[in-house]
């Protein structure tokens, strides 16, 4: 919408307006509230935990390890200082390489470049990639590269059980969707 019509619609008494210049992906791919015959789909942002403790590249693995078991978590997410997306590390990896070297640096025990999505992805879409590649969680990320958050498999799943309607199956919602992953 231009700045123009959205300072019109600001003087008829909206207060929520936006003024907007990229697509509907990308308004989606931020999480940003959407409507109309798909707005019921649950996308990755919707479903994603918010919260996911972080660490830059300087900390030690030893540090790192204690972040996540502080915060409940077994993934750390590796950012620079302005928060885009450098790495991720697991707690089961940080905590092999303490016994090693407590010393050691996240940079150096982290896996780089990690896969991540964006919230516009569905989370039927994000629930077979994760069972493709026998993983029970992925990164969600803003598309300039910021942390958004992590969506685990089983919320993907519990998403996805919930939004079929009980008509769908004999069952029940979500019983044509086998657990696990």
């Amino acid at each position: 919408m231009s700045v123009r019509a959205a300072w019109r619609l600001e003087s008829l008494g909206f207060h929520e307006v936006r003024t907007y210049e990229g697509g509907k992906q990308e308004w989606f791919a931020y999480g940003l509230p959407k409507e109309g015959e798909r707005a019921s789909v649950p996308l990755a942002g919707g479903v994603a935990a918010r919260g996911v403790p972080s660490c830059g590249l300087d900390r030690s693995v030893r540090e790192a390890a204690e972040v996540m078991r502080a915060a409940g978590w077994d993934t750390c997410v590796v950012q620079n200082d302005i928060g885009i997306v450098l790495g991720r590390l697991r707690l089961d990896d940080t905590e092999a390489a303490a016994e090693r070297d407590p010393d050691l640096s996240v940079e150096e025990v982290m896996e780089c470049g990690p896969s991540t999505f964006r919230p516009s992805v569905p989370v039927e879409e994000m629930r077979d990639y994760m069972r493709r590649h026998h993983t029970d969680s992925a990164l969600i990320t803003t598309p300039d590269g910021r942390m958004f958050g992590l969506l685990r498999l089983i919320d993907a799943e519990r998403a996805i059980a919930e939004a079929l309607p009980d008509e769908t199956t004999k069952d029940g919602p979500g019983a044509h969707y086998p657990a696990g992953g």
